[in-house]
């Protein structure tokens, strides 16, 4: 059971830590690659927020954010495949950071290719958040401590 769980561990962060080394060796003075697709995005998400919230918000570093990303990835990769849920909680924030940013299939109309594209990688990180918040119960349910059973001592008479 110790190695197929730490091999599943393994299979299950080399996505997030192979992601996040390819965003680290693509990362420039603009960001990378995917600050193009980012900064429409956090436009969109600042504009719809300022109008609900009523207030101006600061704009978004696409840099920084970027560098998060690239954070939360790699370290929260690397401390799950040794089993922590400090790893699993940093890959939650991330999925739950990106996933309704990058994948925003509610923009599009049903039955346009990038509606369709967009809706299969959102329910795929779906399904991940799932996973992650699957190992950090059965996590909280195994006792730290198993605690031995005392065979009872027989009387002597």
């Amino acid at each position: 059971m110790g190695f197929s769980s730490f091999l599943g561990r393994v299979l299950f962060a080399s996505l997030f830590i192979l992601s996040a080394w390819q965003m680290f060796n693509e990362f420039d003075a603009n960001g990378g690659p995917i600050s193009k697709e980012l900064i429409p995005k956090l436009t969109v998400v600042k504009k719809n927020l300022s109008s609900k919230l009523g207030v101006g918000l600061p704009d978004i570093d696409t840099r920084q954010f970027i560098a998060i990303i690239i954070f939360l990835k790699g370290v929260g990769g690397i401390l799950f495949v040794f089993g922590s849920t400090l790893g699993s909680f940093l890959l939650l924030l991330h999925l739950a950071l990106t996933t309704p940013l990058l994948h925003d299939f509610y923009n599009y109309r049903p039955g346009k290719p990038k509606y369709n594209l967009l809706l299969n990688e959102f329910l795929l990180n779906t399904a991940l958040f799932g996973a992650l918040l699957f190992f950090i119960g059965m996590k909280n349910s195994i006792p730290r401590r198993q605690l031995r059973k005392k065979t009872p001592k027989t009387k002597t008479v």
